[in-house]
């Protein structure tokens, strides 16, 4: 069954803070198998998207995850940064 990307990117911000759920959650609430919600996280991962695990804080981000929110904050200004943290539960140090 295809999905739209439309929809495929709904399930993928629910990925994100504030929401992180897990895609065991996710697949129940959407009715979308666990391995195609893997696979999708694993293309936005691989296009440079920031998709950590649900259930792992900042501590438990691989390496690609920590460098991919480097390369999104670079450019940032002090505030732009703290809005950017606040989205997303993180601390800007």
């Amino acid at each position: 069954m295809g999905y739209s990307p439309e929809r495929k990117s709904a399930v993928l911000k629910r990925m994100l803070p504030p929401n992180n759920l897990a895609i065991r959650q996710l697949s129940q609430d959407e009715g979308i198998s666990e391995a195609t919600l893997h696979k999708w996280r694993a293309d936005a991962r691989s296009k440079g998207q920031l998709l950590p695990d649900a259930d792992a804080g900042p501590e438990g981000w691989s390496s690609r995850d920590k460098f991919a929110a480097v390369l999104e904050t670079a450019a940032l200004n002090e505030t732009d940064l703290a809005e950017y943290c606040r989205k997303r539960g993180l601390y800007p140090t």
